[in-house]
């Protein structure tokens, strides 16, 4: 550009512009030039720059403490990827390479998880069932077979305990529950919740493993009231339920 004036002609002398103009260029003219050209100040041009660069300052603290937010939020195990994914869904507009930087800055980084099967106990006195399911991991339909397990979680806290239900057509998880301790109580707010969801109209087969927590009474007691079939493991075998393990 050989004439800073010309190039400022369509800034319509709005000061907050022509002091963006000046830094746009301020590798290709001098500063104090450019102002005089434009009609300007200088002291008022670094007093924008100065509001700019705390106005900045002040977006980055905000976004560190969003991601902040939400790498605490994921019990620290979300990574950049998530975390950008998370900000944009409530309307943050940040790059993947920002939040990477944030957070390699601020000594954030994702604590992979590792999910381990829960053994449960089989030494019980409640009836057990036969495995009608036989490893015929194959559904024609959704909600005529619901696949039950539960995993623990290690965090921050300790551990947790996750009852999952999972349809065997659709592969979804259509109930669930958390809790700190493997009780009854846990599958039963699972199987609960996968009944508000789902609402099945036809006989669901359910299959478990042989623990006490499917074997209790209350628990088949929810599932007679809803008319499911149910099939069990054989004992020792994890092959029996190994597409939800």
């Amino acid at each position: 550009m050989s004439d800073p004036k010309k190039g400022a002609r369509h800034l319509h002398q709005k000061p907050e512009v022509i002091y963006a103009f000046i830094f746009q260029h301020r590798n290709e003219f001098l500063v104090v030039k450019m102002c005089q050209v434009l009609g300007v100040s200088k002291s008022g041009y670094y007093d924008w720059l100065k509001r700019a660069k705390s106005k900045q300052k002040e977006r980055k603290e905000q976004l560190t403490q969003q991601i902040r937010n939400e790498h605490l939020k994921s019990r620290k195990i979300y990574g950049s990827p998530k975390i950008t994914q998370e900000l944009r869904k409530q309307g943050i507009r940040v790059s993947q390479k920002t939040v990477a930087r944030i957070m390699s800055e601020e000594g954030l980084r994702s604590i992979t998880v590792r999910k381990f099967k829960a053994a449960t106990n089989s030494n019980h006195p409640y009836n057990v069932y036969d495995n009608l399911l036989k490893q015929n991991f194959q559904a024609t339909a959704p909600n005529e077979v619901w696949m039950a397990d539960i995993t623990y979680i290690p965090t921050d806290e300790g551990w947790l305990y996750l009852a999952g239900i999972m349809d065997l057509y659709t592969r979804k998880i259509v109930g669930w529950h958390i809790d700190t301790r493997m009780t009854k109580e846990l599958v039963i707010k699972a199987l609960q919740r996968a009944l508000n969801n789902e609402k099945p109209t036809g006989r669901v087969l359910h299959h478990s493993d042989r623990g006490s927590q499917y074997a209790s009474n209350d628990y088949q007691q929810l599932l007679q009231e809803h008319h499911f079939q149910v099939s069990m493991s054989r004992r020792g075998n994890c092959y029996d339920n190994a597409c939800i393990e």
